[in-house]
């Protein structure tokens, strides 16, 4: 009932009330269909019966009912104790369970009348009600003090009503939401306090929101209450059917009932794909090795799966899949046999080459082995090659299709068996793929003397083989005067099985070897003939022959002559296989053991001065005998082939390790010329700090060039592996070896064009030598290391700028060089100029950038790096100064102890201080500029990121060098004790 003071005043103000909230919202009940992330704990309009609200007093709020549409009652209070002052009338929910929210919202639907529509109404009326309510445990409370209430908000109307004209639903229906947070308890009661307004209840919801089941990621989520005021809910996630975690699934349900931030995601099992949120198993024909694939693929060749949910492909009969393979791969067979095989016989030695098997069996990955045995003439009867018979380079796991043989008999059958396998031969029960070569070592040559001897010129005459390897070509005549073999011989050919050999000197001793040469290679050398040439021509009188030597003698000489003549005038140094006049400064020279001497100095003589590059390598190179070899481990690859290390055993001499650098096979002309020049330069060099050539190997293939053996490698490589372990003194040691050297090279008028720390080896005595010397080389492997010109690719970081622009090449360049290679050896192998390009290496260079100096580095040597890059040549100190400066400082380590960058480092309080503000100023205050982008990407943009930062994290950043490490923790330390002040 309506309050009696009201109807008294107005009285079908109750009625009129009822009507308008009929009127006003008739559609309430079809608007229920709530959102599914809101879960409801009260709705009145739900209501079939009374609400049973408590009120009080009673003569206040007041629950009436109406119809809507669909004659249902609708269940609201009101209340308009307009004409009266001092009003509180209160309206109290039943206790209302909040479930396990703690987050609740309150949505109420009201009208509310204008005062100023009330004729006669005091100036005491209110258009707005208050909010509260009250957390508690009990469900059954009676009675709760008005000061035990919170209040939630004080509500007005948006619109409120001026008429009561029900025909004009003029009557207006406001919306208010309001929040409570962080609920407790079981439950809480809510409470409406009217101060004399004129009102009208329609519905009051309560609810909260929740983050409603979602799948994502092939993750299911759970319903998800939401959490307080702004805080978010972290909810792992349950992988779906067949699926299994990559990264733990996991969001964040928000405050307001909506998923944020995915996080990790699972994936289908292996033999399962994705398909709208679930797995479904692959289809019969396709596969799916790896849960981290996508999608179930189709089967590779010559494999197939007959059932659903395959994890591989199984392989067609006769094809196979290595352990090793992935499963995605192609199923594949062994190869068949090698083909075309060939043999080439020198000697004791047979090169054995073949064609790749014609089908690979789809695989790429084709090794070959060889087995060999020795058979008798007859063939019946074989034995397998004892330990004496060696391979170049091995005979079994061999990637290549050409091998050497040595230390084969003479006059011997062999049988090389050669087969080809790949990674699925030891599956196959079928027989590997093999082509057998069958070799004879050709007999040696019987070689007599038949005719006379002159003061200039010997007869020879011989015996071919016996049972020779084919149809004689040919026969090969070595001679040199005895005890010289090793500085100059001379080769003679002739089809013929005599010769007249002319031009010898009067009353000397020479050495004679002869071997034959078939189709299938060469035979061995015969026996050596000692003969001495007369003092005077003598005349064998009487014999037969003599008449028929003679004449065929003077015609040899004669054709000799005219041939030595025109090739003089051609060259003018060198022809064939007989030595020419010289020049006359040639004259003054001797070869001792393949290197060249001249009185009172030295002087370096380029190979391409050479009409035949393959004289320089014989003045200069020592010839080995391959059987003297042995190869033991691949250590690199080369330009032209393998290096390889090994042990190299001379006649009367301690066995040594040596490198090898082998020619691979497939060689061009030019390749082969190029490859050897090398030799032939550093043929020419003794010097403590230049590697030492110990010869070469050219009668047999592969080419081969022998060096000693450097164990610790590359210079760059090792200080790198060994950052911050050295001495400065140790370090001024190296130095000073590779200056020694290079002053060596300087006084020959050898220019180097390539010094670079990558070019420096270093010996178990961490002795520096020079190294690589060839005329045509690879720089390095990073494009951006050699700039290219008309002229050729030139090393950008370590090169003079006259080199760059002009190709002037000198001395003094190799001075600017020897500076770059002191910065390698002070940082311990760091890049040069870092990475900035070469591009800007030139403009930094020309706009007048210098390195600075390392960290640690004395002052002096940074002091000697600057004066290496003087922009002038003449400017630049000479190898021979500073050869004397560093063995002045290494006298004198004193000198060393200043340090162009100490400031950095000393703890001396008195140090200056540079204030710094951002992570960017600092880098650049301590010279570790180009670490910037390590720093950002890691997360480091503030000071105090970085004050308790590890050398573990610096590593795992990128910042590997040690001596970078202790340079960075080093001004941590500083910026902890002094703030945002970093020493400099």
């Amino acid at each position: 009932m309506a309050s009696p003071r009201v109807l008294w005043i107005y009285p079908s103000l109750s009625l009129l009330s009822s009507l308008l909230l009929f009127h006003a919202f008739p559609p309430c009940r079809a608007l229920r269909n709530y959102p599914e992330n809101e879960v409801t704990l009260l709705d009145s309009m739900s209501a079939l019966a009374d609400l049973g609200w408590e009120a009080y007093p009673n003569e206040g709020w007041e629950e009436i009912s109406v119809m809507d549409e669909r004659n249902t009652p609708m269940r609201t209070y009101q209340v308009c104790n307009v004409m009266e002052a001092n009003q509180n009338n209160w309206l109290r929910t039943r206790h209302i369970s909040r479930e396990e929210a703690q987050r609740v919202h309150i949505e109420i639907k009201f009208t509310l009348r204008d005062c100023n529509s009330l004729p006669g109404v005091p100036g005491t009326c209110k258009e707005t009600f208050n909010m509260y309510y009250y957390e508690s445990n009990n469900a059954n409370l009676w009675f709760i003090k008005e000061s035990q209430y919170i209040k939630i908000d004080t509500i007005a109307a948006d619109e409120s009503f001026t008429q009561v004209d029900v025909g004009d639903r003029v009557m207006k229906l406001n919306t208010e939401v309001r929040t409570i947070n962080n609920l407790s308890k079981k439950g809480f009661y809510l409470a409406f306090q009217d101060l004399g307004a004129c009102i009208a209840l329609v519905s009051v919801r309560v609810f909260y929101k929740k983050c409603p089941l979602t799948v994502l990621n092939l993750a299911q989520f759970p319903d998800t209450i939401t959490g307080g005021e702004t805080a978010l809910v972290e909810v792992h996630g349950v992988c779906v059917n067949a699926s299994e975690e990559f990264e733990p699934p996991k969001m964040y349900c928000s405050a307001d009932g909506g998923w944020l931030v995915p996080i990790g995601r699972c994936v289908c099992k292996p033999g399962f794909e994705e398909n709208k949120d679930m797995c479904q198993p692959c289809r019969p024909g396709t596969y799916k090795a790896s849960a981290t694939d996508a999608y179930c693929t189709k089967c590779p060749p010559h494999s197939s799966s007959p059932q659903e949910q395959a994890t591989e492909c199984i392989c067609e009969k006769g094809f196979y899949r290595a352990e090793n393979d992935p499963r995605s791969t192609a199923c594949t067979r062994p190869p068949s046999a090698p083909e075309n095989p060939i043999s080439t016989v020198n000697e004791t030695c047979v090169t054995l080459e073949w064609a790749p098997p014609r089908d690979t069996g789809g695989r790429g990955d084709i090794i070959y082995n060889l087995n060999c045995t020795k058979c008798s003439g007859d063939g019946k009867k074989c034995t397998k090659c004892g330990s004496n018979v060696h391979f170049v380079p091995r005979n079994f796991g061999l990637s290549s299709t050409t091998v050497l043989v040595t230390d084969l008999e003479p006059d011997s059958n062999y049988s090389f068996t050669v087969e080809s396998e790949n990674g699925v031969s030891a599956l196959s029960p079928t027989p590997k793929g093999k082509v057998v070569i069958n070799v004879t070592t050709s007999q040696t040559v019987s070689v007599v003397l038949k005719e006379r001897r002159s003061k200039d010129s010997v007869t020879l005459a011989w015996q071919g083989p016996e049972r020779p390897n084919g149809v004689i070509v040919e026969y090969e005549v070595i001679y040199y005067e005895k005890n010289q073999r090793e500085q100059n011989y001379t080769v003679l050919k002739t089809r013929s099985n005599m010769m007249t050999v002319e031009g010898l000197k009067p009353g000397t001793t020479y050495v004679f070897r002869v071997r034959a040469r078939t189709d299938g290679g060469y035979g061995s050398y015969g026996g050596e003939i000692e003969l001495e040439t007369s003092h005077e021509d003598v005349l064998a009188i009487g014999d037969p022959n003599q008449s028929t030597i003679l004449a065929v003698s003077i015609a040899g000489g004669i054709v000799l002559l005219i041939f030595l003549v025109t090739c003089f005038v051609v060259s003018g140094r060198h022809c064939g296989y007989i030595k020419a006049k010289q020049d006359p400064d040639e004259e003054k020279m001797q070869f001792q053991h393949g290197r060249v001497k001249l009185p009172g100095s030295r002087t370096y003589i380029h190979p391409h001065t050479y009409e035949d590059p393959n004289q320089a390598v014989r003045d200069f190179a020592k010839e080995i005998d391959a059987s003297n070899i042995r190869i033991e481990r691949v250590i690199g690859a080369g330009e032209f082939g393998e290096v390889c290390s090994g042990r190299l055993r001379m006649q009367g001499k301690r066995e040594i390790y040596v490198a090898i650098k082998s020619l691979k096979a497939g060689y061009s002309d030019k390749q082969r010329r190029d490859f050897l020049s090398e030799a032939s330069i550093m043929g020419q060099f003794d010097h403590a700090n230049i590697i030492r050539l110990e010869g070469v190997v050219t009668r047999c293939k592969p080419v081969m060039i022998i060096t000693e053996f450097m164990e610790n490698g590359s210079l760059d490589t090792f200080l790198k592996k060994h950052d911050g372990q050295f001495t400065v003194i140790q370090l001024v040691g190296m130095l000073r070896g590779i200056a020694s050297g290079m002053k060596y090279l300087s006084d020959m008028s050898y220019v180097h064009r390539d010094l670079a720390a990558r070019n420096i080896l270093v010996n178990s005595n961490l002795v520096c030598k020079v190294s690589d010397f060839g005329l045509s080389r690879v720089l390095e492997d990073d494009p951006e290391a050699a700039y290219t010109t008309r002229g050729g690719k030139i090393p950008i970081r370590w090169t003079a700028p006259e080199a760059i622009a002009y190709r002037k090449f000198t001395s003094a360049s190799d001075v600017w060089s020897y500076g770059i290679v002191m910065w390698e050896v002070i940082s311990y192998g760091e890049r040069p100029y870092w990475e900035m390009s070469n591009q800007d290496v030139i403009k930094a260079i020309d706009e007048g950038y210098r390195l600075p100096a390392p960290m640690d580095c004395p002052v002096v040597l940074h002091q000697l790096m600057l004066d290496c890059w003087e922009k002038g040549r003449s400017d630049r100190p000479k190898f021979a100064q500073i050869v004397t400066i560093l063995d002045k400082l290494i006298r004198n380590p004193a000198s060393l102890r200043e340090l162009a960058n100490s400031s950095v480092c000393r703890e001396d309080p008195s140090t200056p201080e540079f204030s710094v503000s951002t992570v960017d100023e600092w880098l650049d205050a301590i010279k570790m500029g180009h670490y910037k982008e390590n720093f950002s990407s890691a997360g480091y943009v503030s000071l105090d990121s970085i004050l308790y930062i590890s050398v573990s994290e610096l590593a795992k950043m990128g910042v590997s060098l040690a001596g970078h490490q202790k340079k960075i923790l080093s001004s941590v330390q500083s910026l902890q004790t002094q703030g945002t002040h970093v020493q400099v």
